[in-house]
């Protein structure tokens, strides 16, 4: 396999960065970006530490990663599996970035800074939906934030209801945790009790 090793190979198979790309890059949410914020009502959140890369998924009502302030955004930590693999790595690492979703809109937005977890009880307080506060929040201080480029989203027709696969297709959560431990966990008893599960602690 032959592969790239250098920055100079890679310059010269792509050549260097147009000024669009580079202009867009703001080190706050702007005016023009902080739409995006609003919207979102899902988020990726990227994190690194001692045993490597995570990426998680956050979703929650549109807008529920606030601002603080144009440099500041915080993320309530709602219940999820309690692996707390992102958690764990900003605590000793706080480099971390967030890649905004909006349903519908070709472009997304990412923010990339440095986090913190927060628990002060007004801020989280301040979080509650349906009258349960996260037991966290990741608060970010943005080092860069910029629109991305929409062919990616436009490739995958990741918005056109045509595209959308059948659940059905694709191995259940129960099936995934019977096959991985030996009928342990899991299950056809874990995926129908799953949605009022779920009904029950998404907050």
């Amino acid at each position: 396999m032959i592969t790239i090793d250098t920055i100079e190979q890679l310059e010269a198979i792509y050549g260097h960065t147009n000024e669009a790309s580079l202009v867009k890059v703001a080190d706050h949410v702007t005016e023009q970006y902080r739409p995006f914020v609003e919207a979102s009502p899902f988020v990726a959140l990227a994190t690194s530490g001692p045993e490597g890369l995570d990426c998680s998924p956050r979703g929650d009502r549109p807008g529920f990663v606030r601002m603080l302030d144009a440099q500041t955004l915080v993320m309530p930590d709602r219940k999820g599996n309690n692996r707390c693999d992102s958690l764990r790595n900003i605590v000793r690492d706080p480099r971390a970035a967030f890649l905004f979703l909006i349903p519908g809109s070709g472009n997304c937005l990412r923010v990339n800074g440095r986090a913190r977890l927060s628990i002060e009880p007004e801020l989280l307080t301040s979080l509650a939906e349906e009258g349960k506060a996260p037991r966290s929040a990741i608060v970010l201080t943005t080092e860069a934030v910029y629109f991305q480029c929409a062919r990616a989203i436009v490739r995958s027709h990741l918005w056109d209801p045509a595209a959308q696969v059948d659940p059905k297709s694709l191995p259940t959560a129960g099936q995934i945790l019977a096959c991985m431990s030996q009928n342990r966990v899991g299950g056809e008893a874990y995926d129908r009790e799953w949605p009022d599960r779920a009904k029950a602690s998404l907050w």
